[in-house]
């Protein structure tokens, strides 16, 4: 994502959003970078995936809390917090999807947008 010229709101966002994934030690987190595709509902997917309900629920709070004190931001939406199998944050232009490794494997986000330009950030 680094790039020559001034990162864009959404690219800052997204390095927030890593941030946070990190902090909690998320698994293979992939950026998708939906800018170039027609139609895309957004400019960024951040995927990743814990071991356990409580690590997915560990990994949103994170990215959570890094994004309001980093940023300001609340996300607009967000779903599937109480079960923490599947957790969706939309903050508009960046979505994050952080699942339990099987839904993760069931879903295949990443191959749903295989058009994207897909940066593995850890494995």
């Amino acid at each position: 994502m680094a790039k020559a010229h001034k990162a864009s709101d959404s690219e800052k966002l997204a390095e927030l959003i890593i941030e946070g994934i990190q902090e909690k030690k998320g698994k293979q987190i992939q950026l998708l970078d939906l800018r170039d595709i027609n139609n895309a509902v957004c400019d960024f997917f951040i995927i990743c995936h814990g071991n356990s309900n409580r690590q997915v629920d560990s990994i949103a709070d994170s990215v959570l809390e890094i994004v309001r004190e980093k940023k300001g931001e609340k996300p607009l939406n967000m779903e599937g917090k109480s079960q923490a199998e599947w957790i969706l944050l939309d903050y508009i232009n960046v979505v994050v999807h952080v699942f339990q490794e099987e839904l993760r494997e069931h879903y295949a986000l990443d191959e749903l947008w295989a058009d994207a330009k897909i940066e593995l950030i850890n494995e």
